[in-house]
């Protein structure tokens, strides 16, 4: 039995620079009784809960691969690139060996295990009672980001609060029911939203962050009044005039910008693959000439065909290569070496949060030319769209139906479309009327439980297989 196998760097105290903006060095040589001493070392510790989101089995890359890749908007390219494993993702044909959603599981573990020695530690750490507060908000926020995309990855999740200290208490460690896995991703972020200030330091969570998160939670949940309420609360930010102006490492952490996942070039282990990873394989040019192109996530011809006549966000969001080809042009830009870009990832923008609301309140009751109508309308009108009135959408349905087009056109490339069709209940249908290659059944809306996992703990009872796989 390996443990690294089932929790990866679970157990891991070895503690990583996330990125120079949040202007860290990386400590070597420490160990849990000499680091957790100081201030420093506790922002440092901190830093490290981010830097697991950057890892590959996260934003780093495997995360475009669950939540655009999954969806009928992208494809990979080559199907057997990683041993096949990223084909079979796209494909519907996983199965729980696959080494790419274990090392994912393992990684999103590992940030909790780092999240978690921060939560347990922190309280006897002599230091500023206010910055105290705030770097305790920042960990339970990335701590309820990592539990949100897992539970919408795998269901019901071991719940793990407290630091591992011995790797052997995790085999003891079960699945925990989904509905309280969401009740405690609520608790922590309503805790952030309390603890956090509205502006931070550059790449760190806000009080905006950790409420538009939680409204995304009730959202998902189909609690409408409460995402209202949590997404009323985001406040500071604005659209940018030129939709174009979000993306591209030139845009990045802009006004509209909520919280992304930050990445830098010629900083070891710092720079984003995704360039390189994305560009269609011999679009040299794309990528300056630099490296390889892996073709990772090619968008759809049905996903380019679906934007209206005029929209501006189809030819920022999609290129098309040499007239043959279609790629995700927002992921793309010249890298200073292979797979080493500036390129952040984005998690959540201020065209979300508006996009929500409408959702929302229009769930909570349809109001003819009401709030909902003037949401939407502005990521229309940013759009170079016409405004929507209760003549073309005279009722809830026809709202809703609006809502989910405009947040299809309005995210490509940006790792909302699968957990939209999954939180909406149009995954199967639309899935299946997308391929003939493929039959989507109800239980590929999760991902199985990696083996790994499921043979170290070796006990149906602790840790059950998701049906299906």
């Amino acid at each position: 039995m390996k443990i690294q196998n089932i929790i990866g760097l679970l157990i891991s105290i070895t503690i990583f620079s996330c990125t120079d903006k949040l202007e860290i060095q990386a400590p070597s040589n420490l160990t849990t009784g000499s680091f957790y001493q100081t201030a420093k070392d506790i922002d440092q510790a901190v830093i490290a809960t981010y830097d697991a989101l950057q890892n590959q089995g996260q934003y780093g890359f495997n995360f475009m691969m669950y939540m655009d890749i999954r969806s009928d908007d992208a494809s990979v390219e080559s199907p057997t690139n990683v041993g096949g494993d990223y084909g079979d993702i796209d494909l519907f044909q996983l199965e729980a060996s696959n080494s790419v959603v274990s090392n994912s599981w393992n990684s999103c573990y590992q940030g909790i295990q780092r999240c978690n020695i921060v939560l347990n530690r922190i309280g006897a750490i002599q230091m500023d009672e206010t910055i105290k507060k705030v770097r305790i908000g920042e960990v339970k926020f990335i701590r309820a980001l990592t539990y949100f995309n897992m539970v919408r990855l795998w269901g019901d999740v071991p719940l793990v609060l407290e630091e591992t200290k011995d790797p052997f208490d995790f085999f003891t460690v079960g699945r925990t029911p989904n509905a309280e896995v969401y009740a405690q991703i609520i608790k922590d972020l309503e805790e952030a939203a309390t603890a956090l200030p509205a502006t931070n330091d550059l790449g760190r969570a806000t009080n905006g962050a950790a409420n538009a998160l939680l409204g995304k939670v009730n959202l998902t949940l189909g609690k409408w009044a409460e995402a209202v309420l949590a997404l009323n609360k985001v406040s500071g930010y604005s659209l940018n005039a030129d939709f174009a102006k979000n993306f591209g490492s030139a845009n990045e952490n802009g006004k509209e910008s909520i919280f992304e996942v930050q990445f830098k070039a010629n900083n070891t282990g710092e720079g984003s693959s995704y360039p390189n990873q994305v560009a269609p394989v011999g679009a040299r040019a794309l990528v300056g000439n630099i490296g390889t192109q892996r073709g990772e996530n090619i968008p759809s011809k049905t996903l380019y065909d679906s934007f209206e006549t005029g929209d501006l966000r189809r030819d920022i969001s999609i290129g098309i290569f040499e007239n043959r080809i279609n790629y995700a042009k927002k992921m793309i830009e010249k890298p200073l070496t292979e797979n080493n870009s500036d390129l952040n990832i984005i998690v959540m923008r201020f065209a979300d949060v508006l996009l929500m609301r409408a959702e929302a309140l229009n769930e909570q009751s349809y109001v003819a030319n009401g709030e909902a109508f003037s949401l939407l309308n502005q990521i229309r009108n940013r759009a170079g769209l016409a405004s929507l009135t209760s003549v073309n959408l005279p009722n809830q349905a026809a709202f809703r139906t609006a809502v989910y087009k405009e947040r299809r056109h309005e995210f490509v490339s940006e790792f909302q479309r699968w957990f939209d069709l999954v939180r909406t209940g149009r995954a199967i249908a639309v899935m299946n009327a997308s391929t003939s290659a493929f039959t989507v059944e109800q239980f590929e809306l999760l991902f199985p439980i990696p083996l790994t996992a499921i043979d170290a703990i070796n006990n149906p009872k602790i840790l059950p297989q998701n049906p299906g796989y």
